[in-house]
């Protein structure tokens, strides 16, 4: 940070203090100023000195690089989609205004982003009465749990030094691992584990019976799922006090509480399974080389992907990657942002980009270089996987990762890519690129300039700006 430059950051100083659960007085208290002063901070009254915002990140465990920069990405190419709807575009609020709310005034956006998400749910919601005969629900509990994830990084520390603790007094080969997890259910919780016929589960791959204290596990689970199954029920038994503080303290609706304790459990699994401080190593000698991930922990492609998406500790920090779960038909069924993702946030996705076309390629990664319409660029790769272990089931899904381009040494999927990007974009209805010959929707930030006497690339010609 330059010496003279002047830093006011009071909104995402009030957003921390809201975050944490603290009134101005504690946070003053736990800093060692007056309540005044950090008053003054929040009003942007005063500067943040470079003192001040080190022992911020003492206190608080913030990266002060991600602190200080400016709004994310994310929120504000979410806020430019927004005001990009036809509802509002008339108005033509100018990128710097936006980036300038985004920037200020977290709450505001978060405010915006809501609203807009409840008139998208009530523009669909004719369709989904007709398709479900009379009833509508929208996901209000899991748009709920998607912007806790985010508002956390997808980092539960808690849950990890919890996990690590743990971790240490078991063995690092996944098969030991499995038996180990077997033996201490029964040793310390009185709780036995049997593999099932899937018959016998009934379709169901994992079943506690709390009154006979009996984990069942269905044979049709790979070695990583039954892995997954135990390390859960593990979890649940010895990881209930800070997976319950951390419900405490999001305080959510009846409806989205069962959905953020299954999440936690997940959470401190994986974490489990994958030692934060081993994995990370691993990831980092191997240059994110996530077959050999897959094989030294014994977990699936998916539950490595996501592992690698929660390492940010402070101070022991992986790389930023973005993570994308969607199937064939375009559904987004799994979302973490990172460092900024080329797709839009509320919906769609470009058709050039590999993430869609590995499902022609199925069991094998695709990795390239995307360059979004503003030139940013990215490295990812994406792979199918199944979207259910039912023989009858037809549909896969997809897993696509990916990180910014500054981070390719680092990654052993990109050694063999070309540095000529693949240009994609957000998605057809936002995307400003001309030309392209995969469009499927004209953009709606520009009108259509169709033209009897000449046809182009592309079916849905606009006027530039």
């Amino acid at each position: 940070m330059p010496a003279d430059r002047k830093l006011y950051l009071g909104p995402k100083l009030r957003l921390l203090r809201r975050e944490l659960g603290l009134n101005q007085s504690q946070m003053a208290e736990e800093l060692g100023v007056s309540p005044s002063y950090l008053n003054h901070l929040e009003r942007n009254q005063r500067p943040l000195s470079a003192q001040m915002l080190l022992r911020f990140a003492q206190t608080y465990d913030i990266d002060i690089r991600e602190f200080v920069s400016g709004s994310q990405p994310d929120a504000a190419g979410g806020l430019m989609e927004i005001f990009s709807d036809a509802l509002v575009r008339d108005i033509g609020v100018p990128r710097d205004e936006v980036n300038e709310i985004a920037e200020n005034y977290p709450g505001a956006t978060e405010a915006i982003t809501r609203l807009y998400r409840a008139i998208t749910d009530l523009r669909r919601l004719p369709e989904a009465i007709n398709q479900i005969g009379g009833h509508s629900r929208t996901g209000t509990a899991l748009d709920w749990l998607r912007d806790f994830v985010h508002e956390n990084s997808n980092h539960f520390a808690s849950l990890d030094s919890a996990a690590e603790k743990i971790a240490d007094a078991l063995p690092d080969e996944p098969a030991e691992l499995f038996v180990a997890l077997r033996q201490r259910l029964e040793r310390d919780h009185g709780i036995s584990t049997r593999i099932m016929n899937d018959k016998a589960m009934a379709g169901g791959r994992r079943f506690y019976d709390f009154h006979r204290r009996r984990l069942m596990i269905s044979d049709r689970l790979p070695g990583s799922g039954r892995l997954f199954a135990v390390g859960f029920q593990t979890s649940m038994m010895e990881m209930a006090q800070p997976i319950a503080e951390i419900i405490e303290r999001a305080a959510p609706d009846n409806e989205a509480r069962p959905l953020l304790r299954t999440m936690l459990t997940n959470y401190a699994t994986a974490a489990l399974i994958m030692p934060y401080g081993r994995f990370l190593k691993a990831a980092e000698e191997s240059r994110y080389d996530m077959d050999l991930l897959q094989r030294r922990f014994g977990a699936s492609y998916e539950q490595a992907a996501h592992r690698l998406t929660t390492l940010a500790r402070g101070g022991e920090r992986g790389l930023p990657f973005f993570l994308l779960k969607v199937d064939i038909a375009g559904t987004i069924s799994k979302r973490f942002a990172g460092e900024g993702m080329p797709l839009a946030q509320f919906g769609g996705g470009c058709p050039r980009w590999a993430a869609w076309r590995v499902f022609h390629t199925p069991e094998r990664s695709v990795a390239e270089i995307v360059e979004m319409p503003d030139g940013e660029r990215y490295v990812t790769f994406s792979r199918t996987v199944p979207h259910s272990l039912d023989p009858q089931a037809r549909s896969v899904q997809a897993i696509a990762l990916g990180c910014d381009v500054k981070h390719a040494p680092r990654l052993v999927a990109a050694d063999l890519l070309s540095d000529q990007p693949n240009p994609i974009g957000p998605a057809c209805h936002v995307c400003p690129r001309e030309a392209c010959p995969d469009r499927a929707l004209p953009p709606i930030t520009r009108s259509l300039a169709i033209s009897q006497y000449q046809r182009g690339a592309t079916p849905y010609p606009f006027q530039q700006v």
